[in-house]
């Protein structure tokens, strides 16, 4: 008789979609550090360090205002490619803020109908504990969800 426990790894996950007006291939070219900086949430007011691009190997970071502290938050491009109708690129944090512990957000842009394209952010995060994994997930859904008005006006024909 063996006892046995198996450590379960989560992940939280956002899945938020967004038709855009735009050719798939012309969307893609247009994720920039403008249009990264058209993204960024109301708050924390943030302030880019840097901006490679989207391109594997490529990095972010950035530095969050917090008002009475500030955090840094380093990404890396660990991918990105083309499959069938699709455009995508995969950042993980390399360096995070304290109350997140892993992330991973899968950028995706689709062929649709018509010229239209389909953006979707994949995002997989985890903080140190699961009752914070919880309590965070109406505010990074809500950070991520805000960008669907800016995706429409940016990629507008």
């Amino acid at each position: 008789n063996t006892f046995c426990i198996k450590a379960v790894y989560y992940l939280m996950k956002i899945l938020i979609k967004t038709v855009v007006q735009q050719d798939y291939r012309k969307v893609h070219e247009k994720f920039d550090e403008n249009l990264f900086k058209a993204l960024k949430p109301p708050f924390p007011p943030m302030e880019l360090q840097r901006f490679d691009g989207s391109k594997k190997g490529d990095e972010v970071h950035m530095e969050l205002n917090f008002i009475l502290f500030k955090q840094n938050w380093n990404a890396k491009i660990i991918e990105d490619g083309e499959k069938e109708n699709e455009l995508y690129f995969i950042d993980i944090g390399s360096k995070l803020p304290f109350f997140l512990k892993d992330w991973r957000h899968y950028h995706s842009i689709q062929k649709v109908e018509n010229g239209k394209s389909l953006i979707v952010d994949d995002i997989d995060y985890k903080t140190p504990s699961i009752i914070l994994d919880y309590l965070m997930y109406p505010v990074m859904y809500l950070q991520f969800w805000m960008r669907k008005p800016v995706y429409r006006t940016y990629f507008k024909k």
